[in-house]
């Protein structure tokens, strides 16, 4: 009875990744430990809030930055993409061009850092330019570009590709 009471309150509560683990905890009663619990709910929330991040930043491809194939002769080196993955230049307000001919693999790229970024907790927008100049020539019309430039200007990490249009 008390561990149902319990259930309730944490779903109240909205630790859901608590309420999950404790009633794994009741399937297997030699485990009770707060910690495993706390830590769950602790999991549970990172992971919300990753997908969270992810689903807004509209990443063009599921690239990630381990995944690079440093064998294809791109000029990408090691430790140069291992400072891009700290994402510490995104912190600074730093920029960022990625250059090649077309299909070298600049919007994977670019989405891996994105991907990576998001796994840092920043947020991060996809977006072609000819759908920005799209969306900036709405809002124009519509009185919304204060709000849409306000979104832009708060984003961590703007990922704007396709500028051949």
């Amino acid at each position: 009875m008390l561990t149902q009471n319990t259930l309730d309150t944490l779903r109240q509560l909205k630790l859901t990744g608590m309420c999950d683990a404790l009633e794994q905890q009741r399937a297997q009663p030699e485990t009770h430990d707060l910690a495993l619990l706390i830590d769950r709910e602790v999991l549970h929330r990172e992971n919300r809030r990753l997908e969270g991040l992810l689903k807004a930043a509209r990443l063009r491809v599921p690239a990630c930055v381990e995944d690079i194939d440093y064998r294809h002769p791109r000029g990408l080196e090691r430790s140069r993409m291992a400072g891009l993955a700290n994402c510490d230049w995104i912190r600074q307000s730093l920029n960022l061009c990625i250059t090649g001919p077309t299909g070298c693999g600049k919007t994977w790229l670019a989405c891996a850092v994105g991907n990576q970024a998001c796994r840092q907790g920043l947020s991060v927008r996809y977006l072609r330019v000819p759908r920005l100049f799209e969306q900036l020539r709405i809002a124009h019309g519509d009185g919304s570009y204060a709000r849409l430039m306000n979104q832009l200007l708060k984003t961590d990490l703007l990922i704007l590709d396709d500028w051949s249009m």
